[in-house]
């Protein structure tokens, strides 16, 4: 099925949820109304270690307006949650690991009250050396930051011994050392890059309330409700069917509204205080215990011939995991892999080290890991090709591999347009015509990066009502991030079914209706859902066939329904379906659920960086952006280019600005007077290439991933383009006028 003929597929359907958003009368967590509720604030650590000696909070019990305060003490012993890893406690109980940890929680009338009994709260500590770096940390005699480590739930692979490298995983192909010998030329390099927030508009916050039947209700912007559910289900000791989280818009994500953060102590606060309960980070809150993108420092070793084919490649990744692990769902960050790359390698290893440190816990955001991998690999492919005398793009396009050929890491896929994508990519954005003309001062470089992602695994839900009137109902568990996940589900429902958009009605539902659904996340969603929605209105219409047979006669095998009408392709004869349902006492359901855990098609994206920079002041700026992506379906053209621009942007930002910086355990970029994201002045000329395919992806539609693909090379094209035009190499992120300036200096 071609754009062309389709319903909705393809059409650039307007969002379900702009209108209340433009309006106004878009309902976010923090907007819930409730007839009790009352506000809660914590009192976090000045310390990145220490040990609590006590805790006196009578003078904030005193407080005229205070209902209750909550400290670890007033838990149960190791009281911890976490995605995969259980490691986090609600509150700290006996020892604190970073500075911005929760140590006691005040539930009062209003906020200030809240704050004002916080600041009452005396707290004895015993300051224990920390260790704020990995390195610290991996060193001889660095203090273990977890004891307990070997007894935590979920751990991937059994450890020993206490040891604060929690996590090894690895993936390889060939031998290593056979390649490394076949090699002519090794290039060896370090790259490291920082830790970045997500810098969604909305903070977490949540409002929570226990009911008089022992029911917890959740309203908080979690883009992962069930996953969360089970998370505190196993932490509290409470059926799932207990806890509720109700729907809520979602103010921003980018990979942050994944983890229920509070919400588990939100729980304890409302069964405390008797109340519901209330609680918004401010920005401070946000920048100092969020959880942001990992820190990493990445040891890239490859081996190549002087005919460019490469031999060996080896990558070593360490991650700053900060104080705790249980962020990630799966412990490790899968995007890191990508360090391998598209390219023809017969020996290679990626080999990803998640390190504790008394730092800010580390979780995800937008490619986790991938942006970190991508920046080392692209940043060393252009390295190796100066290194042989190659040109940068020709030395990518002759180790690309082709289709079913495996990649370095042994990963195949059945179409493989990379060659194609980076020619699109270079033929846009004039790569290869002439740079403006260059000055004493000022100097112009261009250079690429590629990437590339398959779509993401998990599960995803759909039910479908087929309506006495005519139309046609979905019941989805997907609380809409803001990428447009309840848009796609509806026009992907309509081209099903053969209906205009707006015929089909969303109906986002509170956890329950489902077992479990694996939520918003991975590039899964327009994937998998698109497959379960799909599936759901089948279902729904063989329900309707049934009905047709049983109340007709009609035979089941020779009916169809196209768009409002319900067809028998034997005679011809045909009627609108919503007549047979309305001969029932209700609407006709269909249930179905799409799960994987990965897919045999990949997506690529090539980009071009386009850099002038001030040979006086380091300056560097980025002049224009390419970015071309090899795409499949495209179900809304409106929401896929927005995903595009946003995500290059935010590799723009990764590559050029951003950094969460850290003294000593301590965050000191506390606002957005100190933490730098790109305004619209910093925005260059940006030119897109997409390349459609029909058929080729995932699903009834030929779908593949865009979502988290865009801002993974970026940084890396920038990088490179810095040093295609002052010859000098930026290897640690972001890339600063700073930076430049002193690789200058010390290159005269």
């Amino acid at each position: 099925m071609t754009t062309e003929n389709s319903v909705a597929i393809g059409k650039p359907i307007r969002r379900v949820d702009g209108p209340e958003k433009v309006t106004g009368d878009a309902a976010y967590a923090a907007d819930i109304k409730h007839a009790n509720a009352v506000w809660a604030k914590t009192l976090r650590s000045p310390y990145p270690h220490a040990r609590i000696r006590s805790i006196d909070a009578s003078a904030a019990k005193a407080l005229p307006g205070v209902h209750a305060v909550v400290t670890g003490d007033d838990l149960p012993p190791n009281t911890l949650w976490g995605r995969r890893v259980v490691d986090v406690p609600v509150l700290a109980q006996g020892v604190v690991r970073f500075a911005g940890e929760q140590v006691a929680a005040v539930v009062a009338d209003d906020e200030e009250i809240a704050q004002r009994a916080i600041e009452l709260i005396d707290v004895d500590y015993e300051e224990l050396p920390a260790a704020v770096t990995p390195e610290e940390a991996m060193a001889p005699g660095a203090p273990i930051l977890h004891p307990d480590v070997t007894s935590y739930q979920g751990l991937i692979h059994p450890l020993e011994a206490p040891t604060n490298v929690v996590i090894v995983q690895e993936q390889a192909k060939g031998d290593l050392e056979a390649g490394f010998k076949e090699a002519e030329v090794i290039v060896e390099h370090v790259y490291t890059t920082p830790t970045q927030h997500q810098v969604y508009i909305e903070p977490h916050n949540q409002l929570v309330w226990v009911d008089g039947g022992d029911v917890t209700h959740i309203w908080a912007p979690g883009k992962a409700p069930y996953s969360a559910r089970g998370q505190m289900s196993r932490a509290l000791g409470i059926p799932s069917e207990k806890l509720v989280f109700h729907p809520v818009m979602i103010g921003g994500d980018f990979g942050g509204k994944g983890s229920p953060m509070n919400v588990p102590l939100g729980h304890f606060l409302s069964k405390a205080a008797g109340r519901a309960v209330r609680m918004v980070y401010d920005y401070s809150e946000e920048f100092m215990a969020g959880n942001p993108r990992h820190a990493s420092k990445m040891t890239v070793r490859t081996g190549v011939k002087r005919d460019g084919s490469i031999t060996a490649h080896d990558v070593e990744i360490i991650f700053d995991s900060g104080a705790y692990v249980g962020f990630k769902p799966a412990g490790i960050l899968g995007g890191a892999f990508g360090a391998g790359g598209p390219y023809r390698c017969a020996n290679a290893r990626v080999v990803q080290k998640m390190v504790y440190t008394n730092n800010v816990p580390a979780g995800h955001m937008r490619g986790p890991g991938e942006p970190q991998g991508l920046f080392a690999l692209e940043s060393q492919i252009d390295e190796i090709a100066h290194a042989i005398d190659m040109d940068p793009v020709e030395f990518r396009l002759m180790n690309f591999v082709g289709d079913g050929e495996p990649s370095a890491l042994g990963h195949t896929f059945i179409e493989n347009r990379s060659g194609e994508t980076l020619r699109a990519a270079v033929a846009e954005s004039g790569y290869r015509s002439p740079k403006p003309e260059a000055s004493a001062r000022v100097k112009y470089g261009r250079a690429v990066a590629v990437g590339e992602r398959a779509p993401g695994g998990g599960m995803n839900n759909a039910q479908i009502s087929l309506n006495a009137d005519g139309t046609v109902s979905v019941q989805t568990p997907l609380f809409d991030q803001g990428a447009g996940a309840t848009t796609v589900t509806q026009q992907v429902v309509a081209e099903t079914m053969g209906l205009p958009v707006d015929m089909v009605h969303i109906e986002v539902h509170a956890t329950g209706l489902f077992d479990n659904d694996s939520g918003i996340g991975g590039s899964r969603v327009t994937n998998l859902g698109s497959i379960a929605a799909d599936n759901a209105v089948k279902e729904a219409q063989s329900e309707v066939f049934k009905l047709a047979a049983e109340l007709q006669n009609w035979p089941e095998e020779q009916l169809v329904i196209q768009g409002d009408k319900l067809t028998r392709t034997d005679t011809g004869e045909s009627q609108p379906w919503r007549e047979l349902v309305a001969r029932t006492s209700q609407p006709v359901i269909g249930r179905a659920e799409a799960s994987a855990r990965g897919a045999d098609v990949t997506g690529y994206t090539a980009q071009v960086a386009e850099v002038a920079v001030d040979m006086e002041t380091g300056q560097v700026t980025l002049l224009k952006l390419t970015s071309a992506h090899d795409t499949g379906r495209i179900v809304n053209p409106i929401g896929h280019q927005g995903q595009i621009n946003g995500g290059a942007m935010m590799g723009v930002g990764y590559g050029m600005l951003e950094e969460l910086v850290r003294e000593g355990g301590h965050v000191s970029t506390l606002s957005f007077a100190d933490y730098k994201v790109l305004c619209m002045a910093d925005i260059p000329e940006f030119r897109t290439v997409i390349l459609g395919t029909e058929g080729k992806g995932v699903g009834p539609y030929g779908i593949k991933s865009i979502g988290e693909s865009p801002n993974a090379p970026t940084a890396a094209a920038i990088a490179n383009a810095v040093e295609d035009a002052v010859g000098i190499r930026i290897r640690d992120l972001p890339v600063t006028a700073q930076k430049v300036y002193e690789a200058l200096q010390a290159a005269k």
